[in-house]
C-alpha cells in the first residue's frame, strides 16, 4: 500500500509544552506555539490537555475550580483569534465552567476563519492516584463527534478516552479522518523505574491500535516537565491508518511536532483492511451492558 495524491496532504502540528503556575503565561506560550506551527506549515494545530495551568487534578482542592472559565470566554476567544489570524484550524483543551458547580474537561475546535465549530466534553473521567479528575469534572454529555475543518474532518477525544476502543470507533463512524487526543499523562516518581517503560509503550500501542482498527490518523499531543511528583512524559506522536508511526517527539523537550497526513491513505488502507465493512453490527448489543454472564447483563 503506497502513498497517494499530493493534494490530499495535510500537515498537523502538535504542541508539546511545559505548563507553569500562571495561566496567562501558559496561554501566551500556547499562542506562540500555534504561530510557530503555522509558520512551519501546519494547517491543523492541537494543544495538550488543560494547557492553561499545571495539572491541578493531583489533589482535591476546591480553590482550583477558580481556574475554570466559560466557553466562549477569554481563552477560547484568544484561540479563535489566533486561528483566524494565522489561517489554521486549532484544537484547544480547556477547563470549562458550564454553570455554578458544573465543570467539564472540554476541547474546543476552531476552523481557519476563527469560528468555533463545536465542543467535545471528555466522556471518560479517571480517578487514579494523582489523577483525581472525578472531583473536578462532570462527564461529557455531547457524545462522540467530529468537525469539518477547512483542511479535513477531525475528531477529538481527551486523555483517558485514549484507552477505550468504543470511543475511537464511535468517533471514526462520524467520519473523522484525524483523531486528536489532547493529553496530560506521565510517570509517578515512585513507579517510573519499575513500570515506566511498559506504561509508555502500552499508551502508545493502544492509540496506534485505534488507528489500525478504524483506518484513520491518530495524533496525541502530551505535555512535558515535572509537576509535583509526576513527570509528564511527552512523546507526542502521529500514527497513520496502517498504525505506522509518522512522527514522535522526545520525552523532555518542548517542541512543535509536525506530521504530513495524506488523507487519501484512509481510502487506500480501508480497501485492503475493510474492518468497517465486516463489522457485525447485528451482534454487538452486549456492548451496552456492564458485564456479560451467561447471556444476562
Amino acid at each position: 500500500m503506497g502513498s497517494s495524491r499530493s493534494d490530499s496532504l495535510v500537515r498537523v502540528g502538535l504542541v508539546q509544552m511545559r505548563c507553569d503556575e500562571a495561566p496567562a503565561a501558559n496561554l501566551e506560550r500556547a499562542l506562540a506555539a500555534i504561530a510557530a506551527a503555522a509558520a512551519g506549515g501546519a494547517r491543523i494545530v492541537c494543544l495538550p490537555e488543560l494547557f492553561r495551568s499545571r495539572y491541578f487534578c493531583q489533589s482535591e482542592e476546591h480553590a482550583f475550580f477558580d481556574l475554570a472559565e466559560p466557553i466562549p470566554g477569554p481563552s477560547s476567544d484568544a484561540l479563535g483569534a489566533a486561528a483566524k489570524r494565522l489561517g489554521v484550524a486549532v484544537i484547544g483543551s480547556l477547563f470549562e465552567r458550564r454553570a455554578a458547580g458544573v465543570y467539564h474537561n472540554t476541547a474546543c475546535v476552531f476552523d481557519a476563519d476563527g469560528s468555533l465549530l463545536g465542543l467535545y466534553r471528555k466522556m471518560h473521567i479517571p480517578d487514579d492516584p494523582l489523577y483525581y479528575e472525578k472531583f473536578y469534572f462532570t462527564p461529557g454529555d455531547l457524545g462522540f463527534r467530529s468537525f469539518a475543518t477547512r483542511f479535513g474532518r477531525v475528531g477529538v477525544l481527551v486523555c483517558w478516552d485514549q484507552w477505550f476502543p468504543e470511543a475511537a470507533r464511535l468517533t471514526a463512524l462520524t467520519g473523522a479522518e484525524i483523531l486528536f487526543y489532547p493529553t496530560a499523562i506521565g510517570w509517578h516518581a515512585s513507579e517510573k523505574e519499575a513500570y515506566g517503560k511498559g506504561q509508555h509503550e502500552a499508551w502508545e500501542l493502544m492509540q496506534r491500535s485505534h488507528a489500525v482498527a478504524n483506518g484513520i490518523f491518530v495524533a496525541a499531543p502530551n505535555r512535558v516537565g515535572v509537576e509535583g511528583t509526576v513527570q509528564f512524559w511527552g512523546a507526542s506522536f502521529v500514527a497513520d491508518p496502517f498504525g505506522a508511526m509518522i512522527a514522535r517527539a522526545g520525552h523532555e523537550a518542548e517542541q512543535v511536532l509536525y506530521a504530513d497526513c495524506d488523507l487519501a491513505r484512509i481510502e487506500e488502507v480501508r480497501r485492503h483492511w475493510p474492518f468497517l465493512r465486516d463489522r457485525r453490527i447485528d451482534a454487538y448489543q452486549g456492548l451496552t451492558g456492564r458485564m456479560l454472564d451467561g447471556g444476562s447483563r
